[in-house]
């Protein structure tokens, strides 16, 4: 039987979970720290992260990045609603809209919503050209709805403290 996504990771034990904390709140730590800070030998420390990978446990490390430094200060959410629900229109949309420049992230959702959209963009003329061009004259679109980010900070993350690790 495969491993559903929100299974637990087999294998992830103690140790790997505190790498994954520390990481989790310095992704560019050394690996010598980051061993000192487990209580592990360095070697220990970069056989686990290996595996980890390997695992698909980590998918990746990111750079958090000033939106505005790079000409794009204006975020939205666009919640989406659309007209058919039929599989070949429901990945058809994910792809052409996950293509899209200034798009962050797409989420597929249930309820209401089926999409919400996260975008950067230059300003509110390029959001009403992104919202218009892209979104309410997709075929598969039925409604469009957009909420300006004010501002966004992340939360507490797994293990419940603003800053693990």
């Amino acid at each position: 039987m495969p491993q559903r996504a929100n299974d637990p990771q087999p294998g992830v034990d103690d140790v790997d979970r505190a790498l994954l904390e520390v990481l989790a709140g310095d992704a560019r730590i050394t690996n010598q720290r980051l061993a000192e800070r487990v209580g592990i030998a360095p070697s220990t420390a970069l056989a686990r992260l290996r595996s980890l990978r390997d695992r698909g446990v980590i998918r990746g490390f990111h750079t958090e990045i000033n939106l505005a430094a790079l000409g794009r200060p204006l975020q939205a959410m666009i919640a989406i609603r659309l007209a058919v629900h039929a599989r070949e229109q429901i990945d058809a949309f994910t792809e052409a809209v996950r293509a899209l420049p200034g798009v962050l992230m797409v989420f597929h959702l249930t309820g209401v919503t089926d999409y919400l959209i996260w975008l950067a963009a230059a300003d509110t003329e390029d959001l009403r050209e992104f919202v218009l061009d892209h979104l309410t004259t997709h075929p598969s679109v039925a409604h469009a709805e957009t909420a300006l980010i004010y501002e966004h900070r992340h939360g507490p993350g797994i293990w419940g403290a603003a800053t693990p690790g």
